[in-house]
């Protein structure tokens, strides 16, 4: 965007008088008329009372060469063309105008200004201004107000300048919109220009400034001035209120939000359907249903309940809230849907998978999701980019591929591809099932990438073990002037960890430092610490860890103990878990990770206490699940799940495959369970398990799907490390891709070698 120029504004403001400001007159004769015609005749040769509109070449040409023409007489025709938005009837009454001689009263040349940019024509209406011999403040303000609605916000500022050089002074419809004109350009700097304008000559303490500048402060970032202005408004009114609550949504200051709703009550200002969506949103936001339903009842109580935006608002609060029948019960009990509603219905089952309490909870409200987006496609009303980006989303989480090839296609039909958010959810979707090669087609394809774009793809090379393409895809970002962030570099060490790329990952990790002013977080630490770990560089790890600016966590020791076990060197382990368990850890599978690691070297001194501190902790049961969708449907599977009708050929199917893979060299490691059982208080045991759930799937997958397809798994907790080597020679024993996207990674089994390098940090 080019540089605006800065503002030097002096002078006097005035306010037009009411007729001045009109474009149209309150009344005209019946006689000039002339834009209405009898209606059709009826059967007997009558014609009926009412009137129908003529279109303007009738109107015209109902007038006799060389009659006079009085500029009311164009009132009427010009309005029939914002209406329907005919700029061609529009040109035709302009060139009347000009044959007519009536071009040169400024009420009729105003009029065409304001019509041109109505309909969608800001060339036409600027050639015509520039050609005005006398222009008043309703002439500037008619071209800069339809520079706003026409999106070319810069050209109303340029002529909000040429206007205050000419020495006509704005009013205050004027500098509402180069407001909106600055809101547009996300402009604070020259928004606080025309606010020092306004408190000069002052205008600030008017209500609709007021309200304008608390809107303008908000879209620019900047609630503190927001509030300031709210608070410097002498007389507030509904919209006042509504446009600060609105704000402290808008910039994530809940309390603040809901405190003014509070006061806004107690002043007896009523609400509008606009001031409830308002609040109902910052309760969304906060997930506080209870005072969602107080709300609720003052919807009620002031008659907005009926409102579409309400009754959405209302319905998303009781999805996010987790209340889905009652959100299904309102949405049932709607007379009329709309696109948001139909949105708001698919984007809250998917914010419930997120917020499910147990995995059949999160799948049966994807499954919801596209249950709902399915009755949209059928209603008659098209999904917009909302609607295709959450929906992508949801396929991403179930690793429903067939879906999201199926909206992809969709997308393509419908145009909505080109979009940026769509194309975004699309290349994360495809990055999330495993199938990198559509992933980095779908990113090649886009028109525009922002950095959310660049970081998605550069992470899914990364957990797809192509380190390579994804320094590439960085290099190349950079190169193109996108400034990383810390998701990015996170991305990026990732990938040099799973290629053993030590001297890269220093110097990307102090390029993040030093270039770019980013400070380590934990993430970054920790995939240092596991480069090192990968490459049996233990020392060089805990030295590593010794110059952290913070403490290491959970993860971290976790990394390190995981490379002592696998490197063994057994005191360093033992170190890290004393220092892990000084920590309390709450996640069940760390505390596995130490048995595992105490049991191996029968240290049961040890094995007691760490049972004694996951009792003490009130660790919960591991619970061990996978589940595979095929056409549409989802199968779940525990550890020695037996309940299958198929269990049988499944079960007859791995010991196959295990006997197999034990030719060609795969030896069974054992490891400690946690009882699975749901009525079984918790116990540690020995390897009681001989099929986890993930096997399970596979084996229902190659068992239920056709020759050469990807078997696609979802596990709830991470792969133990006999289930990820045995599934390795799954994949060659079977010469299938199998892809298991347990709690910490994504696994794509092909020929034997996983994405994740055969190393897991956290493998149990």
């Amino acid at each position: 965007m080019a540089s605006l120029p800065s503002l030097a504004i002096s002078g006097t403001p005035h306010k037009l008088d009411a007729d001045v400001r009109k474009l149209s007159p309150a009344s005209v004769p019946l006689e000039k008329r002339l834009s209405y015609q009898r209606s059709p005749p009826t059967a007997d040769g009558g014609r009926e009372a009412s009137v129908q509109p003529l279109d303007a070449r009738e109107a015209l040409a109902l007038l006799r060469e060389g009659t006079g023409v009085e500029s009311a007489f164009y009132v009427p025709l010009l309005q029939q063309c914002i209406e329907t938005r005919s700029l061609p009837d529009a040109q035709v009454i302009h060139a009347h105008i000009i044959k007519t001689g009536t071009h040169e009263e400024a009420f009729i040349s105003t009029s065409l200004v304001d019509v041109y940019m109505k309909c969608g024509a800001p060339h036409h209406a600027r050639k015509l201004f520039d050609t005005l011999p006398q222009r008043n403040v309703v002439t500037w303000t008619a071209l800069i107000t339809g520079y706003v609605r026409n999106s070319e916000p810069e050209n109303a500022i340029l002529i909000f300048v040429r206007l205050v050089e000419s020495g006509c002074y704005p009013t205050n419809y004027t500098l509402g919109a180069v407001l909106s004109a600055c809101c547009a350009l996300y402009s604070i700097e020259l928004g606080r220009q025309v606010h020092g304008y306004m408190v000069k000559y002052g205008i600030e303490s008017e209500t609709s400034m007021g309200n304008s500048l608390c809107s303008l402060y908000s879209k620019c970032g900047s609630l503190e001035s927001s509030v300031k202005a709210f608070r410097r408004i002498p007389n507030k009114n509904v919209i006042s209120w509504t446009t600060i609550i609105s704000a402290c949504g808008d910039n994530g200051d809940t309390e603040l939000g809901l405190t003014l709703f509070a006061d806004m009550l107690s002043e007896d200002v009523e609400p509008n359907e606009y001031t409830l969506t308002s609040a109902l949103s910052l309760c969304c936001m906060v997930q506080d249903l209870s005072l969602g339903k107080q709300i609720h009842s003052f919807c009620i109580k002031f008659g907005c309940e009926s409102q579409l935006p309400v009754k959405n608002s209302i319905m998303y609060l009781y999805l996010k809230c987790g209340e889905i029948d009652e959100a299904r019960s309102l949405f049932d009990e709607m007379d009329t849907v709309s696109l948001i509603t139909w949105n708001a219905m698919i984007a809250g089952h998917a914010q419930m998978m997120n917020l499910a309490k147990d995995d059949m909870a999160a799948h049966h409200s994807g499954f919801e999701a596209f249950k709902v987006f399915q009755k949209l496609n059928r209603s008659g009303m098209k999904p917009d980019l909302y609607s295709f980006s959450s929906i992508l989303t949801v396929c991403s989480g179930l690793l429903a591929i067939e879906q999201g090839e199926q909206i992809h296609a969709q997308t393509i039909k419908s145009g909505y591809l080109s979009d940026i958010v769509v194309s975004s959810a699309l290349v994360n979707m495809y990055n999330k099932c495993g199938c990198i090669d559509d992933a980095t087609k779908a990113f090649v394809e886009m028109s525009t990438r922002t950095l959310i774009s660049w970081t998605s793809m550069l992470t899914g090379y990364s957990q797809h073990g192509r380190s390579k393409e994804a320094i590439q895809l960085f290099e190349d970002m950079r190169l193109v002037g996108i400034r990383p962030n810390q998701i990015t570099f996170v991305g990026v060490l990732s990938a040099c960890s799973h290629a053993g790329m030590v001297d890269e990952a220093e110097y990307y990790f102090n390029m993040m430092k030093n270039e770019y002013g980013i400070k380590p977080v934990m993430d970054h630490y920790a995939c240092m610490v596991d480069m090192f770990v990968r490459q049996g560089r233990l020392e060089d790890a805990f030295a590593f860890v010794k110059k952290m600016d913070f403490e290491p966590n959970e993860i971290i020791w976790s990394i390190l103990i995981a490379g002592c076990r696998s490197h063994g060197n057994v005191d360093l382990g033992f170190h890290a878990a004393e220092r892990l368990l000084e920590l309390k850890p709450k996640g069940i599978e760390t505390y596995i990770l130490l048995l595992n690691m105490y049991i191996s070297a029968e240290r049961w001194q040890d094995v007691s206490r760490v049972r004694k501190l996951m009792k003490d902790e009130n660790i919960g049961s591991i619970r061990d699940r996978s589940w595979i969708s095929i056409k549409d449907k989802v199968y779940f599977f525990r550890a020695n799940d037996r309940c299958h009708p198929q269990s049988a050929e499944m079960y007859a199917l791995l010991e196959s495959l295990l006997q197999k893979a034990t030719c060609l060299g795969y030896v069974p490691y054992k490891s400690v369970e946690l009882s699975d059982k749901e009525d079984e208080e918790n116990s540690v045991g020995s390897a009681a398990a001989t099929h986890h759930s993930e096997r399970l799937a596979i084996a229902f997958g190659l068992i239920n799907m056709t020759e050469g397809t990807t078997i696609r798994v979802v596990k709830n907790i991470t792969m133990c490390r006999d289930c990820h080597n045995s599934v390795k020679f799954f994949s060659i024993l079977t010469k299938r891709e199998i892809i298991v996207r347990d709690s910490k990674r994504l696994h794509r089994f092909r020929d034997g070698r996983c994405s994740c390098g055969d190393f897991g940090a956290l493998l149990l």
